[in-house]
C-alpha cells in the first residue's frame, strides 16, 4: 500500500518505512506528524479523489531538522558590468513514514549471526587392495 502526499507545495509517493526529505515542518525531533494524502493506492483499488483520500491517515516521525546543500544563484547582464553571486541553503526536515492507513512499517530486527560450527578435517579413508 502506498499514497501520494502533499506537503510544502510538492507531492511525494510514500509507503510505510520510507525516509524522505521535505520542506521544513514546525515539529520537534521525534514528534509524529500527519501528512495530507491526495491519492491512496491499495493492492486492489485506487482512491484518486482527494476528498476521499484525505480520510486515510498518513503518519510520519520527524527524524531531524537540517539544511540542504548550497545552491548558487548567479545573476549576470552582459556588457553592463553587472554580476551577483548569492547562495541559498534550504531548511529541510527528514521524516520516516510510520503508517499509511492501516498498513504499518515493519520494524527491522537485527539478525544474530549463527554460531559457526568447527568443521573437522576428514582424513581420506585408505583403501587396501587385497
Amino acid at each position: 500500500m502506498y499514497a501520494i502526499v502533499k506537503t510544502g507545495g510538492k507531492q511525494y509517493k510514500v509507503a510505510p518505512g520510507d525516509k524522505l526529505n521535505i520542506e521544513k515542518l514546525d515539529a520537534e525531533v521525534g514528534a509524529k506528524v500527519e501528512l495530507e494524502a491526495i491519492c491512496v493506492v491499495d493492492g486492489e483499488k485506487v482512491e484518486a479523489d482527494p476528498a476521499k483520500a484525505a480520510v486515510t491517515k498518513v503518519t510520519a516521525i520527524v527524524l531531524e531538522q537540517f539544511k540542504g546543500e548550497k545552491q548558487l544563484v548567479f545573476k549576470f547582464k552582459k556588457r553592463k558590468n553587472y554580476k551577483k553571486l548569492r547562495g541559498h541553503r534550504q531548511q529541510l526536515t527528514r521524516v520516516e513514514i510510520e503508517s499509511v492507513g492501516s498498513a504499518k512499517a515493519e520494524k527491522k530486527v537485527a539478525k544474530k549471526a549463527a554460531p559457526k560450527k568447527a568443521e573437522k578435517a576428514e582424513e581420506p579413508a585408505s583403501v587396501d587392495a587385497e
